[in-house]
C-alpha cells in the first residue's frame, strides 16, 4: 500500500510540473517569442541586405567610387542573389537614369512628379517598369555586360530567393523561416522606397539639388539616408560627411581597403550641415 501511495504522490508531483510548464503566461511568452525570432532574423537580412546594396550596387557599380577585390565582389554579387534576386545591371542602370533625371519627367521614382506617398507605396512597379524596358537598360547599363556568373546563376533571381527561404526553414522551422524571409523582403522594399520617396522630400538640403539628408534614414540604409550628400557628390564613395555620421556602407568600404580588398576612386565629401 504505501508503495501505491509513492507512485500516486510521484503521479501527482509530476502532473504538477507538467501544469506549471503549461500556464497561458509561459505558453504567451513561448508564442512571442517564436515571432520574434524570425522578426529579428528577417531584420538582420534586411540590414546586411541594404548595406550589400549601397556598397556594391550602389556606390561601386552605379557610380564606380569603389573597387571591389574580384572574390569580394563575387561574395557581394552571391548575397544580393540570395537575398534580393535583384539583377545588377538592371539596378545600376535604373540609377543612373535616375540621376540623369532627377525630380524630371523621365524620372524612373521622382516623388515631385508622382507625389512622396505614390513613390513610396509603389517604388517596387515603378523600378520593375524601368528595369522591364531594354532601352534602359541598354543605354544606362551598356558596361555592364552579362558575365558567366550572370548568365549561369545571378540572372535567375527567383531561384536565389527560393533558396533563401529554404535555408531559413531548414533553420528556423518552416513558418517561422517564411516569416523571417517575408519580413526582410518587407522591410527591404519599404527602406528602398523610402530612400527615392521620403529622401527627395523631407530633410535638409545643404546641396542645391532635390535630394534630402536625413540620419534616422542613413541609420536604417547604411548611408543611403544622406541622398543630398550624394546627388551633391554622386563620384563619393562616402555618402556621410562627419565622423559620426551613420555611413555603415562607407564604413565596410574602409575596413575592406584597409584589407586590400577594395580601391576607393574618389573621397571627395566636404564637411557640410547635416
Amino acid at each position: 500500500m504505501q508503495s501505491c501511495r509513492l507512485c500516486t504522490s510521484v503521479r501527482c508531483t509530476d502532473e504538477k510540473l507538467s501544469g506549471c510548464n503549461s500556464l497561458p503566461g509561459s505558453t504567451t511568452l513561448n508564442s512571442i517569442v517564436q515571432i520574434l525570432i524570425p522578426l529579428l532574423v528577417g531584420f538582420l537580412i534586411t540590414q546586411i541586405s541594404t548595406l550589400t546594396t549601397s556598397a556594391y550596387l550602389h556606390r561601386a557599380l552605379a557610380h564606380k567610387a569603389v573597387r571591389f577585390h574580384p572574390a569580394l565582389a563575387l561574395f557581394l554579387r552571391f548575397f544580393l542573389w540570395l537575398t534580393t534576386g535583384v539583377k545588377s545591371r538592371e539596378w545600376a542602370a535604373v540609377h543612373r537614369k535616375h540621376h540623369a533625371f532627377t525630380d524630371q519627367e523621365s524620372d524612373p521614382h521622382s516623388p515631385a512628379q508622382l507625389g512622396w506617398i505614390r513613390v513610396q507605396l509603389t517604388n517596387f512597379w515603378l523600378y520593375r517598369n524601368a528595369a522591364n524596358d531594354p532601352v534602359t537598360v541598354q543605354k544606362w547599363g551598356r558596361d555592364l555586360a552579362p558575365d558567366r556568373w550572370d548568365r549561369v546563376l545571378f540572372d535567375r533571381g527567383m531561384l536565389g530567393l527560393g533558396t533563401s527561404t529554404l535555408l531559413l526553414c531548414i533553420w528556423l522551422g518552416w513558418w517561422q523561416g517564411v516569416l523571417a524571409f517575408s519580413f526582410h523582403v518587407v522591410s527591404y522594399v519599404v527602406l528602398s522606397g523610402a530612400v527615392n520617396a521620403v529622401g527627395h522630400t523631407f530633410g535638409r538640403r545643404p546641396f542645391a539639388n532635390s535630394a534630402t539628408n536625413l540620419h534616422w534614414l542613413a541609420a536604417l540604409t547604411s548611408g543611403e539616408g544622406y541622398h543630398n550628400n550624394h546627388h551633391g557628390l554622386p563620384t563619393s564613395a562616402r555618402f556621410g560627411s562627419r565622423p559620426l555620421d551613420l555611413d555603415a556602407a562607407w564604413w565596410f568600404i574602409k575596413v575592406a581597403e584597409k584589407m586590400r580588398l577594395a580601391e576607393v576612386r574618389d573621397v571627395s565629401a566636404k564637411k557640410v550641415a547635416v
